[in-house]
């Protein structure tokens, strides 16, 4: 119920999300009558892609500098430089660049990582996470070696030819070698049931209670460079906190308030859940013989 501009997280880092395979190519689709084949249409051709993009973006980042080292050399009387010309395609990417910009990429495979962390190193940036990262396990010391995080999902997978080697192990084995990993939801559904999603890297891959925990809370502040501000319960934190009415890894419980912020946003004994709908219309309907009648037309 608030406005837009109030969403964004004031003081939080910015990001740049990049993808690579499939998405990006699409190859699969060119058989589809009617629709033109797409470049790039290869893996190959996604990692030239990238590497034209932050070799252009590293010119212009040059061609800035040269300007900016003009102007504070300039004389009284000397001709103002000319500046570059501006271009939002590559503004992004020099901030990726200069580090002031976090690099977040969509990324199944364990090869396509590596190159995508290949071309991080030759460029100067780091890669600060990877979402999905299915083949993780492969590259785990590297990712930890890199200190790239991974986003991942708990067991949802083979969707796609991409996602096939996935393991339910993938997180957990993950931060066995000390990566920083998070169980991401990727859509509504496994949103409503994330800290049941992270449970199961317990029953997979062995994963202790309290690391499953950061897996949902800390782990992804981390990844996000929020973490001086929430993921944690601590003084000087925003109060970001739901509170459940028993262990949030029990498939019975369930959240009973909700703050961001330090403001409720959710508090079960006042919001119009089902449970209090069906309570005050069984309270608003005529009576029969003294007695209220339920929803389905009953006597209780």
């Amino acid at each position: 119920g608030l406005p837009v501009d109030s969403l964004f997280f004031q003081g939080a880092p910015l990001g740049l999300k990049f993808a690579l395979g499939e998405n990006v190519k699409q190859s699969s689709q060119s058989n589809i009558p009617g629709r033109e084949r797409r470049y790039p249409a290869t893996r190959m051709g996604v990692e030239e892609v990238l590497r034209d993009a932050f070799t252009r973006a590293r010119s212009y980042q040059r061609d800035w500098q040269a300007y900016e080292t003009a102007r504070r050399a300039l004389r009284r009387g000397q001709p103002e430089p000319v500046a570059p010309r501006r271009d939002l395609q590559l503004d992004p990417l020099v901030e990726v660049l200069d580090g002031r910009r976090l690099a977040h990429v969509h990324a199944y495979r364990s090869d396509e990582m590596l190159m995508m962390m290949r071309v991080a190193h030759d460029f100067g940036f780091r890669v600060a996470s990877f979402e999905h990262g299915l083949e993780g396990y492969k590259i785990a010391n590297e990712l930890a070696a890199a200190g790239t995080a991974v986003s991942t999902f708990a067991d949802f997978w083979a969707y796609k030819l991409e996602a096939w080697d996935a393991i339910p192990e993938n997180a957990a084995l993950m931060a066995e070698r000390g990566v920083t990993v998070a169980i991401n939801s990727d859509d509504n559904e496994r949103a409503r049931r994330l800290y049941q999603e992270a449970a199961k890297t317990m029953h997979y891959g062995g994963a202790s209670e309290e690391e499953a925990l950061r897996m949902i809370t800390i782990n992804a502040a981390r990844m996000l460079g929020v973490d001086n501000r929430t993921g944690s319960i601590d003084v000087g934190k925003d109060a970001d906190l739901a509170i459940f009415n028993g262990h949030p890894f029990a498939p019975g419980s369930r959240v009973e308030k909700t703050l961001i912020d330090g403001r409720v946003f959710f508090d079960r004994d006042t919001a119009p859940t089902l449970d209090n709908t069906i309570e005050q219309m069984r309270r608003q309907q005529p009576r029969r013989g003294g007695r209220p009648i339920t929803s389905a037309g009953g006597a209780q």
